[in-house]
């Protein structure tokens, strides 16, 4: 699920409820190189604002001349584009790809806002059209499935929200807040310091004065969330670490030289601690992008938290290695 879907929803039900006529049109197919996949979701009104995207911008004028030449819908229906090399040069879809879309009419809406409330609470649902009754369910789903259509239902998955713990309200934590933000995550930035938390002013962020260790229990970390200890302060980033690190959070990271993250695994290791757990710590925290300034370093760790998010091999050089360079085959040395 896309957060841009959670937002789709939450502006067809504002227009909906504002009175207009409004359209859901979801990809349930791609061939080709299609930029969006199946669940992604557009929204359209009567009066032929749109908001979201069905395929980053090929056939959305077609769909919203469509509401315009009052070519509408009143049941859910099934739109192909791009069945021919013209269609898909003419919309714009490239090497010949082609979208299979439902478009349907949006009555009523309180299965919106009973999503948007599960997703709130970091629930994992499931949103259920019956293309024959046009009747819409939202159930319960499991980390692991996927969107599925069989003909007659299509099932798109939603939430849980991404979030990012911040411990640490310095320098670096407002530039990695600030970069989460723009990647759509929910960020939360704990410092119990009155020094600190005095003067954070990040828009967008939720901030508590709680001790680290009581706000990731009260949080109830779950694999859609990352935690980030950036105090330098043992006594605080030590005591979040030891909660995150059983905790089923997919990312973990602390601040700190080698030197400083072998002390700190030692001193973890004096706990309830296993080694398995201790492992899931990343630390030096971030990519080696030869980072020093706040901002870098920031872009470091931000990078690796996608990274793994996305299951993609972290691909960090090491001391002594070299990169190639492209079409010569000659190697320069890692700085």
């Amino acid at each position: 699920m896309d957060s841009l879907d959670l937002q789709v929803l939450q502006q067809a039900r504002d227009w909906r409820t504002a009175g207009h006529a409004v359209w859901l049109v979801t990809v349930i197919e791609t061939w080709g190189s299609a930029p969006r996949p199946p669940g992604a979701l557009l929204a359209v009104c009567d009066d032929a604002q749109v908001v979201g995207s069905v395929s980053g911008g090929c056939v959305e004028d077609d769909l919203i001349d469509r509401v315009r030449r009052q070519e509408r819908v009143a049941w859910p229906a099934l739109m192909t584009y791009g069945v021919t090399k013209e269609e898909a040069a003419r919309f714009g879809l490239p090497c010949g790809g082609t979208l299979r879309l439902v478009q349907e009419p949006l009555g009523d809406t309180a299965w919106i806002d009973d999503l948007l409330q599960r997703t709130a609470r970091h629930e994992l649902v499931a949103r259920v059209l019956d293309l024959d009754t046009a009747a819409v369910a939202i159930e319960p789903a499991a980390r692991g499935e996927a969107f599925t259509f069989d003909g007659h239902r299509l099932r798109a998955l939603f939430g849980p929200r991404w979030r990012m713990l911040i411990i640490g309200a310095g320098q670096l934590s407002r530039a990695v807040a600030q970069m989460a933000l723009m990647l759509d995550f929910e960020v939360i930035v704990c410092d119990p310091r009155e020094e600190y938390h005095l003067s954070w002013d990040v828009a967008g962020t939720t901030f508590s004065t709680a001790m680290p260790d009581d706000l990731v229990t009260e949080l109830q970390l779950d694999p859609h969330s990352a935690v980030i200890a950036v105090t330098h302060d043992p006594k605080l980033d030590d005591l979040v670490l030891l909660e995150a690190l059983k905790s089923p959070a997919f990312y973990i990271g602390a601040l700190g030289s080698r030197g400083n993250t072998a002390r700190r695994k030692e001193r973890l290791a004096l706990f309830d601690l296993s080694a398995a757990e201790i492992d899931r710590l990343h630390g030096p925290i971030g990519l080696d992008l030869g980072s020093r300034t706040p901002a870098e370093i920031a872009v470091s760790i931000v990078a690796e938290v996608v990274a793994v998010r996305n299951g993609v091999l972290l691909r960090q050089k090491k001391d002594g290695s070299a990169a190639p360079l492209p079409d010569t085959g000659c190697t320069v040395p890692a700085r």
